[in-house]
């Protein structure tokens, strides 16, 4: 674009994206009815230019920016300019089509329109704690394909012009459990979206249409050039890490994850392409999922002061085989994909501790220990789904200990507090501590997990859990002890125990 803008406009343009992905955050958390994104906050949302390039994203969830790579150009597939207006809105959690990276991530995106041109769109995601298939909170991680794991939104509209799709907002939620928080949390999603929409047309009010797209193509390249310096900087060189999950959600395994990682000159190659065909059960890594983790790995590794936007990905290239783990072809089950992109995280945290090893933390508790919980409310006799993925410890850091009690890497998720856990569930938790001595011994240790002693009160309940790193202890750096998990049974001494322990 010819538009000129200095520095010192660009960084102030590029601070109101931010806050504008940041407030429509607030306003989804504040707004939603489920404990997973209001409480938990499992949530993300961005701004996005009208080619589907990031442009700013809240620091949410690492893991949906893979959730939200693929929906402006999905529905610039599936959808003509001519059939995109001003108060539409589109929604979309297939994995394969645009949507999240597992099925219970639902896409809201909304193109927004100002003087009757489309300049950009504001996104959201959000983790809905159920959305059908075979188990209460649609997460289990022995599915053998995609069908078992709830329905199937391709991008379409649920709003048309301003007016809400009531056909397609009940055929939805319809296929879901506890179908009136799904509407709530929905309801959560459109006002986030409609804010974004009003914040970014008030940006182009004060600094004007041309400038705002000047800016938007600017900071793209801005983020490129910066980048492309600091892999410069870095030596050529060719590294490679292996890491192991637990089994292939159906009890094979262990299962290698491979990476080989080049620096030339001023461009970072990743080769996944020596890895497993994909496997059985639900661990399966989309090809978006997987991009997401790489760029997530190389802005922490490389230059964590890069703006949030998709100009520093132009330097990274990914080789990929589809129908391997990493880049699973269509069908293949994918709701534990969490665990498979955590450890991709682990690889590439392991091989660049060989170049970069002061900026690397050692492993951590890389994956998700996601609980699931439904049966019907003894006091409302309604039904309800509780889900929680359990926190752990981070890895040492070369100059001090990990941290207690935190999601790592693709999550940023908190825990739940026990107090609206059991507000709002017929559960009581016994025990929430940390675990002694779990993190990997050192000079500095790594952080410590969490054990939490949940009991089910009054009622029967359908119960899964997804975990990995049960078997295989997260890796230590330069001599450290690699991480360390106990497990034991409850020691309840009273009859009829229903208590879980993680």
């Amino acid at each position: 674009m010819s538009t000129y803008i200095d520095g010192i406009l660009l960084e102030v343009i590029s601070n109101t994206f931010m806050s504008i992905a940041e407030e429509m955050g607030a306003v989804l958390t504040k707004s939603a009815y489920s404990t997973n994104i209001k409480e938990r906050k499992d949530c993300s949302c961005g701004v996005f230019d009208i080619d589907g390039h990031t442009i700013a994203q809240a620091e949410h969830i690492p893991m949906h920016l893979g959730s939200m790579l693929e929906i402006v150009n999905q529905i610039k597939s599936n959808y003509s300019n001519e059939e995109i207006h001003d108060g539409d809105m589109f929604i979309a959690n297939d994995p394969y089509n645009g949507g999240g990276t597992h099925l219970p991530d639902i896409t809201i995106a909304q193109p927004v329109f100002f003087e009757n041109e489309l300049i950009a769109y504001v996104v959201n995601i959000a983790h809905h704690n159920d959305v059908g298939g075979r188990v209460p909170g649609s997460n289990a991680a022995d599915s053998s394909s995609i069908y078992e794991e709830g329905i199937r939104i391709p991008p379409v509209k649920i709003f048309s012009q301003g007016v809400l799709q009531e056909d397609i907002l009940r055929l939805i939620l319809l296929n879901c459990r506890v179908n009136d928080i799904r509407r709530g949390d929905l309801h959560a999603q459109f006002a986030c979206n409609r804010k974004g929409t009003q914040r970014v047309q008030e940006a182009c009010k004060k600094f004007g249409r041309e400038m705002i797209l000047a800016a938007m193509a600017e900071l793209l390249n801005y983020s490129e050039r910066k980048m492309r310096l600091a892999i410069a900087a870095l030596p050529n060189q060719t590294m490679s890490f292996t890491d192991y999950l637990d089994s292939d959600g159906k009890g094979s395994g262990p299962v290698p994850i491979r990476i080989t990682i080049t620096i030339k000159e001023d461009e970072i190659f990743l080769d996944f392409t020596d890895n497993v065909p994909q496997v059985k059960g639900a661990l399966n890594l989309t090809e978006t999922a997987l991009r997401a983790c790489v760029y997530y790995s190389l802005k922490c590794i490389i230059d964590p002061t890069l703006p949030s936007n998709g100009g520093y990905y132009r330097p990274i290239h990914i080789r990929t085989t589809p129908g391997t783990l990493v880049c699973c072809n269509d069908t293949a089950a994918v709701a534990g994909r969490t665990d498979t992109a955590q450890r991709v995280v682990s690889v590439i945290f392991g091989a660049m501790a060989q170049l970069v090893p002061h900026q690397i933390i050692a492993g951590s508790h890389d994956a998700i220990t996601g609980i699931y919980f439904g049966g019907t409310d003894p006091d409302t006799h309604k039904f309800y789904v509780y889900v929680e993925t359990l926190a752990g410890g981070s890895g040492a850091r070369f100059n001090k200990d990990g941290l207690d009690a935190v999601q790592v890497h693709m999550t940023n998720t908190s825990n739940l507090p026990i107090e609206s856990l059991e507000t709002e569930y017929p559960l009581r938790v016994e025990q929430c501590s940390l675990i002694p001595d779990s993190g990997g011994a050192g000079q500095y240790r790594g952080g410590l997990g969490i054990r939490k002693d949940i009991r089910i009160i009054g009622h029967d309940c359908t119960f899964s859990v997804k975990a990995d790193r049960q078997k295989l202890a997260p890796w230590g750096l330069f001599g450290g002890k690699d991480g360390f998990h106990r497990t034991s049974g409850c020691k309840s001494r009273h009859s009829g125990c229903r208590c879980y322990r993680f």
